[in-house]
């Protein structure tokens, strides 16, 4: 697992973790059932405060990425399509949403922007 922390990034530093560990779970480079560092450990490689940490592992627990054993540590969740694929709906609709108030903000009719995010899908 390779985590990069951005101290000039707009995104605290919890947000930072969990979107790069989402990422790699995602596209496989963090395997089912892969235990993860603990999170004193995954505080200690990244010299940031265990508060931090916690708050990623919390987050992803949240949202079924990761699984907590007792005793045993943090595991990547088995893949339950469905959980990914509604979750990867929500950010994929708050993002457009986000987008189209901007493009509103900006002045652009309803037609530019569908044209916009039209051309953003061939690229």
């Amino acid at each position: 697992m390779v985590i990069v922390i951005k101290n000039k990034s707009e995104l605290p530093i919890y947000e930072q973790i969990k979107q790069q560990m989402k990422a790699q779970i995602l596209d496989g480079s963090l395997r089912e059932d892969e235990q993860l560092p603990s999170i004193r450990q995954l505080a200690r490689d990244l010299k940031i405060s265990v508060i931090t940490t916690t708050r990623a592992y919390n987050d992803l627990l949240d949202e079924g990425f990761i699984t907590s054993i007792t005793g045993k540590g943090y595991y990547v969740a088995p893949r339950n399509n469905e959980l990914l694929r509604e979750r990867m709906l929500f950010e994929m609709e708050e993002g457009l949403q986000k987008a189209i108030e901007n493009g509103r903000n900006a002045g652009l009719t309803d037609d530019e922007i569908a044209a916009a995010l039209k051309k953003f899908m061939e690229d």
